[in-house]
């Protein structure tokens, strides 16, 4: 009878243990639109740190996206590697990059498209031999209009590069670049400038002499694109589109 009731007590603390776990992780690889950001760059937010809030308890969000990092820094950093040694069965690992794999200009990051493609098909293949989902984003847009108030995009072939992997792969795509586009024409050159890191001189404190960045986002940007890769997981076949809230 004792071993019955410690066999009973030891099956209940596992369940106990069980259901404290969140069944699923969605590891994010990214670059600054997607990153944390410290309290010195604030109101400044990645999209990545507004996700949790759509997701049910049994969702966690592990942002692992970094400023400044293609495709190739995040691998030879060993920042891949570290998602990939924690990653288990069963969970996601959301991919996004761009902005910086395609600025030549920047030769400490810049990517070519070759490697960039490869590199987009060497993540995942190394999540799903994890047994995890891997999940490829197209880069989100930059705030980009012309003397005649006409937006215009400034990636090039980078975001076709990642469909071309997606599909070659057979991976679910969000596509992000679409979606933020097409959002970014609706509001138009002025009222799109509420969704990033753009203020005058005086209405930020950490930014006292004001600033226009037209590349990264602040808390309602960040909420915003978020929001569309929610409607992108809403509308794909992904399992996890359960757990939305």
């Amino acid at each position: 009878m004792n071993r019955l009731i410690h066999f009973s007590v030891v099956i209940m603390l596992l369940a106990l243990v069980a259901c404290g776990k969140s069944p699923y992780t969605i590891y994010l690889a990214g670059d600054s639109t997607m990153a944390e950001k410290r309290v010195e760059k604030r109101p400044e937010t990645g999209w990545g740190m507004e996700f949790q809030a759509f997701f049910n308890e049994d969702v966690t969000i592990a942002n692992h996206a970094k400023n400044g990092r293609s495709t190739r820094t995040f691998i030879e950093e060993g920042r891949w590697d570290s998602i990939m040694n924690l990653v288990q069965p069963g969970d996601y690992v959301f991919i996004q990059f761009g902005h910086n794999d395609q600025s030549k200009h920047k030769v400490d990051r810049y990517t070519s498209p070759e490697d960039y493609y490869n590199n987009l098909c060497r993540f995942v293949d190394e999540t799903r031999a994890k047994d995890a989902t891997p999940v490829l984003l197209t880069p989100v847009m930059r705030r980009r209009f012309n003397e005649k108030g006409e937006f215009y995009d400034v990636h090039g072939e980078y975001p076709d590069l990642v469909r071309k992997a997606a599909k070659d792969k057979q991976v679910e795509l969000l596509d992000m670049h679409k979606a933020s586009g097409q959002l970014l024409i609706k509001l138009g050159e002025e009222q799109s400038k509420s969704l990033f890191l753009i203020a005058d001189s005086g209405v930020w404190q950490n930014y006292p002499a004001g600033i226009n960045d037209n590349t990264h986002f602040n808390v309602e940007g960040a909420k915003e694109m978020a929001r569309l890769a929610v409607e992108e997981i809403s509308n794909s076949s992904l399992a996890i589109k359960k757990n939305l809230k």
